[in-house]
């Protein structure tokens, strides 16, 4: 009986602590095209906000031009803000948005840690989601 209970407390402990990574969001991730550098950081409600933190000249644009997501119309695409309104569920964050800035789009978005330290990004436009996987970058 008491191996049965140090075992169901074991297994309670390891499931909590899998769970906690999953919601370990937090750090500079490099979007699936390699075109940009994302920080993910606590907005201050202990929610993730995703920045644009470094643009691949060759690629990216340099001026946000009509995101109305970041309140910066106009203004440079470098520091503005990409990820915002998740909210905390069992193993992800979901009910956030996404700014797509090669298309001025924004998706309903759900975001979660894998094992192997990358980020998992999934977009969605009603039933129709994209999944992305963005590897943590080694450098900011």
């Amino acid at each position: 009986m008491k191996t049965l209970l140090i075992l169901t407390l074991t297994i309670a402990a390891l499931s909590k602590a899998a769970a906690a990574e999953y919601h370990d969001v937090y750090g500079i991730f490099v979007t699936d095209e390699g075109s940009a550098k994302i920080q993910i950081e606590d907005c201050g409600d202990e929610t993730p906000c995703g920045y644009f933190v470094w643009l691949n000249p060759d690629i990216q644009p340099k001026v946000d031009v009509t995101n109305k997501f970041s309140g910066k119309e106009g203004k440079p695409l470098l520091g503005s803000l990409m990820l915002k309104g998740f909210s905390k569920k069992k193993n992800d964050w979901r009910g956030g948005k996404v700014f797509d800035s090669d298309n001025d789009k924004i998706y309903r978005a759900r975001l979660k840690r894998l094992p192997d330290g990358s980020l998992q990004v999934k977009g969605c436009i009603g039933p129709i989601c994209q999944t992305q996987v963005w590897p943590e970058s080694p450098t900011p």
